[in-house]
């Protein structure tokens, strides 16, 4: 099967979704492809119960569709859920699912993108041809399980965070959590509450707010540069956790905004696992040195035994296993699929070729790319015509 279009867009998450509302109200004709049976299936079916949003609702708002009047400032998971249903109803986004993207390459003399994408249920593999592609497959594609030395020998359950629904069935179990990012301290924390023993590994200096700080924080950076943002911000912190180097959690040099502008990374945003942590109930480990069936050996020496490990180490972009595009012809990605470029002159490469969700700025950065890539090729189609 063969079909043509002016867009093509590879993934059907908040990304993908809010860049075809955004072609369909500028009457642009797409396709958008999806490997699953559902859009925003990490929202649907791989977050655990308790999420919320981590910024305040205005933040995560996607293009041409404020939240609710109702709805909390932090939306809760199911109700983010509604949101995205109501919006793919609303702009009439209907992608094609359980498509799964084999390859796309650029034509030079058609100057057409060609996409072949296998059919999960009938088998077939089909074809689409387009004049611009617009990859929406994200950072958060696959989950990431780092190599650790023995884990082959480990004897309990191992599973990534993407996997994790709650802690009730970890309820008389010893738990190590592996990464302290906000999904890790969440898990920890949830785990905690269901009764597990729970340990927590954190590597790396990171920052610890609470969501009401981080809100404060990015409504200053409207008015005041980031270095005074980030100084006000970890004075609160510091008199709202005091130090928590003694408990095992050492603070960046560089600022918590300033750091996430530059690097990605986000601050941790606490809901109640600090507490834990201080009062023991959650205790914090360095780096693992190896695992020997269910013991593991930490950097410090200290060995300990555990029934269940849940890795939250992130995610990777699966976008080299299918985007044939050479390294030097303009393209978006480096050879680990993530931008070469940063912001603001992220979004767009050369040929027609876009991208959406790759800049590590969450839906906020989401909606502005979408409704960018979307005025881009309208101006582009207009200009042909």
């Amino acid at each position: 099967m063969k079909q043509e279009t002016v867009v093509v867009i590879v993934g059907a998450g908040p990304a993908g979704i809010a860049t075809s509302a955004c072609l369909n109200l500028l009457s642009i004709p797409n396709i958008v492809l999806e490997r699953e049976d559902c859009y925003a299936s990490l929202w649907q079916k791989k977050a655990y119960d308790r999420l919320k949003l981590h910024l305040a609702k205005n933040f995560c708002e996607l293009p041409h569709m404020p939240f609710p009047l109702s709805t909390p400032t932090f939306v809760p998971k199911n109700m983010f859920v509604k949101y995205l249903k109501n919006y793919v109803y609303h702009f009439n986004v209907d992608p094609l699912y359980q498509r799964s993207v084999e390859s796309a390459w650029y034509d030079k003399s058609a100057q057409k993108w060609v996409v072949t994408a296998k059919n999960s249920v009938s088998g077939l593999v089909e074809e689409y041809v387009s004049e611009f592609l617009v990859v929406a497959t994200g950072e958060n594609s696959e989950g990431f399980i780092p190599n650790v030395y023995g884990l082959d020998t480990f004897k309990g359950l191992v599973i990534h965070s993407i996997e994790y629904e709650n802690g009730k069935k970890f309820g008389d179990k010893d738990v190590l959590v592996v990464g302290a990012g906000n999904s890790g301290m969440e898990i920890a924390y949830d785990l905690c509450n269901w009764g597990a023993q729970t340990s927590v590994v954190v590597r790396s200096p990171t920052h610890v707010l609470t969501k009401e700080l981080v809100q404060l924080g990015m409504y200053l950076l409207k008015y005041i540069p980031c270095t005074f943002v980030d100084k006000m911000v970890l004075m609160l912190s510091k008199l709202l956790y005091g130090d928590l180097g003694r408990y095992g959690i050492r603070r960046p040099i560089k600022g918590p905004f300033l750091l996430k502008k530059e690097t990605g990374r986000s601050p941790v945003i606490d809901v109640g696992t600090i507490s834990k942590i201080r009062t023991g109930d959650i205790e914090v480990m360095p780096a693992i040195k190896d695992i020997q069936g269910d013991r593991i050996k930490f950097t410090n020496d200290q060995e300990r035994q555990f029934d269940a490990i849940v890795f939250a180490t992130g995610f990777k972009s699966t976008v080299r296993k299918w985007l044939k595009v050479i390294q030097d012809d303009g393209g978006l990605f480096n050879e680990k699929g993530m931008l070469k470029y940063k912001s603001p002159d992220h979004w767009k490469g050369e040929n027609g070729l876009y991208c959406v969700g790759f800049a590590s700025a969450g839906l906020f950065g989401i909606s502005n790319d979408a409704k960018n890539i979307a005025n881009d090729i309208s101006r582009i189609v207009d200009d042909g015509n």
